[in-house]
């Protein structure tokens, strides 16, 4: 799995309508039958903006974990890693999705597919967690 880095455009400003507090996916409410302020993403979707970035996925090696080929990723730079997060590493050049695993002194780079298997993080590798995935946008169609 491979990762495109883009940064974001925050000079942009897209407002878009807010239909409500919620969208219930049960029986449909008629009192809130109107739309309310108007929400930004940028603002909605990146805390940190100096270390936020967008990653375009691209493989299936973290399907499992419900990150599919094509989905947008936000990634946060400045968080640190956390047990099970998901994270985006840098190593020897190419960046990859995964969650970490650390056994005594091994590192491996867990994948979230049976078909694929654990990466072992050298001691000589250019290792880095690069970012912390704090969204996944997916196409609905």
């Amino acid at each position: 799995m491979s990762i495109i880095i883009h940064p974001p455009d925050l000079n942009s400003n897209l407002p878009l309508p807010n239909v409500g507090n919620q969208i219930v996916a049960g029986f449909p409410s008629p009192a809130e039958d109107y739309v309310e302020a108007m929400l930004d993403l940028n603002q909605l979707l990146i805390k940190n903006p100096s270390a936020t970035f967008y990653g375009r996925v691209k493989g299936t090696s973290m399907k499992d974990a419900g990150v599919d080929d094509g989905d947008l990723l936000v990634i946060d730079k400045s968080l640190t890693y956390r047990n099970n997060a998901l994270a985006v590493c840098f190593l020897n050049g190419e960046f990859t999705l995964k969650r970490i695993k650390k056994e005594g002194d091994t590192l491996l780079l867990m994948p979230a597919n049976p078909d694929f298997q654990p990466i072992l993080v050298k001691e000589d590798a250019d290792f880095a967690v690069w970012g912390i995935v704090t969204y996944i946008i997916k196409k609905a169609y």
